[in-house]
């Protein structure tokens, strides 16, 4: 056997995109696919964002790389964004969600050890989450099919059932460093925490000095309706990594802390070659442009309502289907009674609709925000031929 140029690590399927127009993408052959994907949930502002594609090729045109260090006025104008609009007080730039997350564990584990308490240093996290691909992140993960090939895990990670909050109580011990959990977990299978167990644990945080960092690589910079998705419970975090949908399509992230959790991040304790470079500090001020005002935020809470009540009204005609629609803003899960991922398939392959699959029987709805009620029209019409056609594997 010749092993692919590409590393096979991911089942390609036989989409092959060479161009995107607005919420569209075109494959070599022409077909058109309505993207209700958006890589999954990156592409916020579409495929073809004057806005976007303008500041990236300005910048590219002028200057793409330096490295950290030198100064940096285009990550200062990012960042200051950031801490206006947020809880923050400063922030870390990174290329990726993972990277992200590391920082985030990194940060929290540094706020305890600054002060010299060497023995604080584990996380609790929460069950079925997905945290990134690295050594640390599949670590922070319960699930085995991502530990498969690279034991050993690193140690300092406790899991526990999310939206638990007294198994979250009872986990607390004398090494507890904080919480990484994610609002609403994602591939997970779209899963929004209560309100409750999200104050639980700020409360439990603020009484026993812990961190409480979420992750909102996936839901985050808009795609609930606010510009990040802790808002919706009415807290604010210590730490927060953000990703995907703050680059609009370019690789870039973020990890947000307050000046009281970041105070173990001194010269010389994290790094990064790539992270806040020029051209992806671009792209990220010109995503925070479109997105952090009132107007874009309730037009997404708005769509997002309209979608979620057409979704709930549809799946009443398909009752062997589809069980429930969850989720928040432009992050909603159809959770089906049959494994979503051949369904997936049969909407990709005769529909020309992509979408994503995730766990708990869960087909993720991850629209760009950008869609209007065109596109919503397109959607349902391709999601109704698609169930109509469909054929629901016998019971075993």
């Amino acid at each position: 056997m010749t092993i692919t140029p590409l590393m096979p690590v991911y089942p390609r399927c036989g989409v092959r995109p060479v161009e995107g127009d607005h919420c569209h993408l075109i494959d070599e052959n022409g077909t058109r696919y309505l993207d209700f994907a958006s890589g999954i949930a990156v592409n916020l502002l579409g495929h073809s964002h004057k806005g976007l594609i303008s500041a990236i090729q300005d910048q590219a045109s002028r200057l793409m790389h330096v490295s950290n260090l030198y100064g940096s006025p285009q990550g200062e104008a990012l960042a200051q964004k950031l801490v206006d609009h947020t809880f923050a007080d400063t922030v870390f730039f990174t290329n990726s969600g993972a990277e992200s997350v590391e920082c985030a564990i990194k940060t929290a584990r540094a706020y305890h050890q600054h002060e010299g308490n060497e023995e604080r240093f584990e996380i609790i996290t929460f069950k079925n989450a997905f945290h990134g691909r690295t050594m640390a992140t599949i670590s922070a993960s319960n699930q085995e099919k991502m530990h498969k090939g690279f034991n050993p895990l690193l140690p300092g990670f406790t899991y526990v059932e999310f939206d638990d909050l007294e198994g979250a109580k009872a986990a607390i011990g004398p090494h507890t460093a904080g919480f990484l959990v994610e609002p609403i977990q994602g591939e997970g299978g779209i899963r929004p925490a209560s309100e409750g167990f999200m104050k639980g644990l700020r409360e439990l945080a603020d009484e026993h000095d812990l961190m409480l960092a979420l992750d909102e690589v996936q839901c985050g910079v808009a795609r609930t309706g606010k510009l990040f998705a802790y808002e919706n419970y009415g807290i604010e975090p210590d730490i927060l990594a953000s990703a995907k949908g703050l680059g609009g399509g370019f690789p870039m992230g973020a990890c947000l802390a307050t000046e009281k959790a970041a105070r173990g991040m001194v010269f010389g304790t994290h790094g990064s070659t790539y992270g806040g470079n020029p051209l992806a500090m671009a792209a990220g001020n010109a995503v925070m442009d479109a997105v952090a005002n009132p107007e874009f935020l309730e037009e997404v809470r708005a769509k997002g309502e309209r979608l979620r009540s057409r979704i709930e009204q549809f799946i009443g005609n398909y009752p062997d289907l589809f069980e429930s629609v969850r989720g928040m803003g432009l992050m909603l899960g159809i959770r089906m009674k049959v494994e979503p991922r051949p369904f997936m398939v049969h909407l990709r392959d005769n529909h020309e609709l992509l979408m994503v699959a995730a766990g708990d029987h869960t087909l993720r709805v991850l629209p760009p925000l950008v869609i209007g009620d065109a596109e919503m029209d397109e959607f349902f019409e391709k999601l109704s031929a698609g169930a109509a056609s469909f054929k629901v594997p016998e019971a075993a």
